[in-house]
């Protein structure tokens, strides 16, 4: 990767542009610094989920997601290289698995709502779809591996399955969606 950081406030982006990992220079409203930015901001999110109580094992597993990210980031700054592996959308596979197991099937649509870390996870959610559109259409207009839009694809899921399990930390459960259609289905 390019140099590390050894001055913060450089001027350089004074005139709207921004330097990739490669030296090269790209307006900062381009697609490939749309797709960095919105996958710092989840992890960033996560940070923010990581100040929350949880189990250790779901810890463990937001600071590895925190380090793969990192990765997506700098594979993102530096066009055609690889830093994010085809293992790490296994692992969130794997993830997706244990945690899922644990829950009971979902028989009614679900609030982003709960517990404060469960609406978090809710929130590192939706801004992983978010990373995950930017990063599409970056893929749309430049050359990208798989990689990097089904890890998102699948943080994703994973965030949902994981906003359910925190609910459940402390005796909680999911906020259920009251739907009017649903409610008049079943009064009849």
């Amino acid at each position: 990767m390019g140099n590390r950081l050894t001055q913060i406030a450089t001027r350089t982006g004074d005139a709207g542009t921004t330097g990739l990992g490669d030296n090269t220079r790209v307006s900062k409203n381009s697609l490939r610094v749309h797709a960095m930015g919105d996958v710092d901001e989840l992890n960033s999110h996560i940070g923010v989920l990581l100040c929350e109580d949880m189990a250790p094992d779901v810890r463990t597993l937001l600071v590895e997601i925190q380090h793969q990210l990192f990765n997506l980031g700098g594979e993102l700054s530096i066009p055609g290289f690889e830093l994010l592996k085809p293992e790490a959308v296994i692992a969130l596979d794997e993830a997706l698995a244990t945690h899922n197991e644990a829950l009971p099937r979902l028989q009614e649509f679900i609030l982003p709502a709960g517990s404060r870390a469960a609406s978090q996870a809710h929130v590192c959610r939706t801004v992983a779809r978010r990373a995950e559109r930017a990063v599409v259409a970056l893929g749309n207009e430049e050359a990208l591996k798989d990689t990097p839009r089904q890890y998102l694809n699948r943080l994703s899921d994973l965030m949902f399955v994981l906003a359910r399990v925190l609910n459940r930390m402390n005796g909680g459960d999911d906020v259920y969606w009251k739907s009017e259609r649903m409610a008049k289905g079943a009064a009849e």
